[in-house]
């Protein structure tokens, strides 16, 4: 079952990035992820399958 994860969301994931955010913003939804560290800002593509399976809690924007 997919989760619910859509634009502007911010994603918590179960490893911390180098920087030591585990937050992440959701900027493009699809068969892969476009992330964007809450902490430095540095953006990855990650593919849906490994984001479902590492999401800890999901925020919705304010």
């Amino acid at each position: 079952m997919a989760m619910d994860i859509q634009l502007k969301d911010i994603v918590k994931l179960k490893k911390q990035h180098p920087c030591g955010s585990y937050e992440w913003e959701v900027l493009r939804v699809g068969i892969d992820f476009r992330l964007k560290c809450m902490g430095c800002g540095h953006q990855i593509m990650m593919p849906r399958k490994q984001v479902e399976k590492n999401v800890r809690n999901i925020r919705k924007p304010e």
